[in-house]
């Protein structure tokens, strides 16, 4: 009987063959590792963790969970933020200043106000993509002064209940522009933020509109006329008096 031969280009060792079928079931279930999420959802899930609806932080939980903040902190000292777009790199900075403060308050804790520890803001540094920073030259240097865009004093959180309240949304490059103008409206239109005593025809800004006059003045308008842009339906009216109630320096912790 004559024999049929496969073509060689067909022909593959008994042993190989009979390996590879063992294998292809194994080969197939092996599950692939997730994708390393980017930093600025990373920040989202972690902000959704550990801060409330009222944007106060539960620093006693990451005092006692601290891997994921670590892990943040790492991500942020070797972000390359020259490589990155203008948009990204501004968005970066506000959600790195927004966690370095975490990260500071948490490194204390427990702590009733950054006020009570010497240089939180101007001598005590910070890791900043590959910069050694304090918070407020992180702050200046690289938010302020590059965008000249008073909207981000409304992002940006220091850690004190005077503060406008964390969002626990990162800001992304894509979208930061749209982002900015809700945190301005949330914040500007929250009554505890602006303060409006109609009867007395009076409003109470946050000192943040008198230490940072001058970024809210570069803008083309101040006090209440910088405000009333980002109010819907309930405008404070030109003629009130306005004043500007003390900071409120407590720790924006959550209540326990």
């Amino acid at each position: 009987m004559k024999k049929f031969l496969l073509p060689r280009r067909w022909w593959v060792p008994t042993a190989l063959l009979g390996a590879l079928l063992l294998a292809a079931p194994l080969l197939a279930l092996k599950p692939h590792a997730p994708p390393t999420p980017n930093l600025a959802a990373a920040t989202t899930a972690y902000f959704k963790k550990f801060v409330d609806a009222e944007g106060n932080v539960n620093y006693a939980a990451i005092k006692r969970n601290p891997l994921e903040l670590q892990a943040l902190l790492r991500r942020i000292e070797t972000f390359d933020a020259a490589a990155a777009t203008e948009n990204d790199r501004k968005a970066f900075y506000l959600n790195a200043y927004n966690v370095l403060v975490i990260g500071e308050v948490v490194a204390r804790y427990p702590l009733e106000s950054v006020q009570k520890v010497p240089g939180f803001f101007d001598k005590n540094t910070v890791s900043v993509a590959g910069d050694k920073l304090t918070l407020n030259d992180l702050e200046t240097k690289k938010i302020r002064e590059p965008y000249a865009d008073p909207r981000t004093h409304f992002a940006l959180v220091c850690g004190a209940k005077g503060c406008p309240r964390l969002n626990r949304e990162a800001y992304v490059g894509n979208l930061l522009d749209a982002q900015l103008t809700v945190q301005a409206r949330r914040v500007l239109q929250d009554p505890a933020f602006v303060r409006v005593d109609a009867a007395a025809k009076k409003v109470h800004l946050s000192e943040i509109f008198k230490w940072y006059e001058a970024d809210f003045k570069a803008s083309g308008k101040t006090g209440v006329a910088y405000v009333n842009q980002f109010r819907e339906g309930k405008l404070i009216p030109a003629g009130y008096a306005v004043s500007y109630y003390p900071y409120d320096w407590k720790l924006n912790d959550v209540k326990r």
